[in-house]
């Protein structure tokens, strides 16, 4: 087939959340014998020449330049209308021109989307099988949002909120097939009763790059992995450092937090000014400081379909202490695979039997990445894609 895909973070190199899902489809369908013309965005010029390696993995690509100031503004004069700000920041008019001229110049068989924000490229396109791959509901991030956010900005976010669930609702209904990333983000799909057809599939763990690499590790280290300039990150840590780091160091003085990730915001740097905690910055690989570490922690108190950090954790074989939000996106269960807490007296408590008990530790480390290369496997992630997209075209024949 020839299929065009939209998506809306240029997908290489797939080094965060919104790259590796698309990333792992364009090489799947790749591979599969299908050409694929992929169309995204660059924000700079670094992401626009580290952008082109996605060559190797498609038939071309068209890539467009923007600017977050230009795109900040794109977000604010749709402050007053029914449109998202959201579809604002990822709205490039040059874009649309090269998504209408390679429409208007070829034939497609397929036109796949990922995320809701850049469905506005095609969301009128007749005649072509279309997928919607919300991934996540974003609608439901931006209401969670609200309840932390202090007033007014909290109204915004409540705002783009309902305003998003209005857009999902009716992308749903223009697009042949809506998927999303894990079981309760389809049951939100769902919900909406709009979308011809529904179905979900789960995001993958490269378990061959995420490993042990059967060297040692240090029990008084915890680590946490994400982008820090991302608020559910930032929250999270700053609620840890203040509520379960001095529990866990309370009886065991020498525990030390890895805050692992790139663009840490100044009150994120100043987390380092705490006994025992260190933040990194952008690193080369993150991989060495999770595979030194006790446990990585993600006690995220806002969260989303799945959270790639828990999954390349669990894969390193290093045991993961996280939330119920942080827990849902991930086909696992506590007490066997992961710990799950809801409180920081929980997440101390977690923590500290990983850190005091090597046999706990390992027993958490060997199922852990067990259950990642049964139930995360990308292969098995693109079967599942396979299968929904040929009903979606046999349906499409028969009609």
């Amino acid at each position: 087939m020839k299929i065009l895909y939209v998506c809306h973070r240029f997908p290489f190199p797939p080094k965060r959340g919104g790259k590796i899902r698309p990333f792992n489809m364009i090489r799947h369908f790749t591979a599969q014998g299908h050409q694929v013309t992929v169309c995204s965005l660059a924000r700079t010029p670094d992401e626009a020449k580290e952008g082109e390696g996605i060559a190797g993995h498609c038939q071309r690509f068209e890539m467009a330049s923007v600017r977050n100031p230009i795109q900040m503004l794109r977000m604010v004069v749709r402050l007053p209308l029914a449109t998202p700000s959201s579809m604002g920041f990822f709205y490039s008019p040059d874009l649309q021109r090269r998504v209408d001229a390679l429409l208007a110049s070829e034939q497609f068989d397929l036109i796949f989307v990922h995320c809701s924000s850049v469905a506005q490229y095609v969301e009128d396109v007749q005649g072509i099988p279309k997928v919607l791959d919300f991934g996540d509901m974003d609608s439901q991030k931006w209401l969670e949002y609200a309840n932390y956010k202090p007033f007014p900005l909290s109204l915004g976010y409540r705002l783009e909120g309902t305003k998003m669930e209005l857009a999902e609702k009716r992308l749903a209904r223009k697009f042949d097939l809506s998927t999303a990333t894990t079981r309760a983000e389809w049951e939100t799909l769902q919900s909406y009763g709009t979308a011809p057809a529904t179905d979900w599939f789960p995001n993958g763990v490269d378990a061959g790059f995420f490993k042990p690499d059967g060297e040692g590790y240090d029990a008084d280290t915890l680590s946490f992995i994400g982008r820090m300039d991302y608020y559910p990150n930032q929250e999270c840590m700053f609620d840890f450092c203040r509520n379960t780091l001095p529990l866990i160091q309370a009886r065991r003085p020498q525990a030390k937090l890895l805050i692992v990730g790139a663009d840490p915001t100044p009150a994120v740097r100043k987390l380092a000014e705490l006994p025992g905690v260190t933040v990194t910055g952008s690193v080369p690989d993150v991989r060495p400081y999770i595979l030194r570490s006790a446990a990585m922690v993600a006690p995220l108190n806002i969260a989303r379909g799945t959270q790639n950090k828990i999954l390349e954790a669990m894969a390193m074989g290093v045991p993961v202490v996280t939330s119920p939000a942080g827990a849902g996106g991930v086909d696992a269960q506590d007490g066997l695979h992961f710990l799950v807490g809801d409180n920081p007296a929980a997440y101390a408590e977690a923590c500290l039997r990983l850190m005091q008990n090597a046999d706990e530790r390992a027993r958490f480390s060997v199922a852990g990445r067990e259950r990642m290369l049964t139930n995360h496997d990308w292969q098995a992630s693109m079967r599942r894609l396979d299968s929904i997209i040929e009903r979606l075209m046999a349906r499409q024949k028969s009609n």
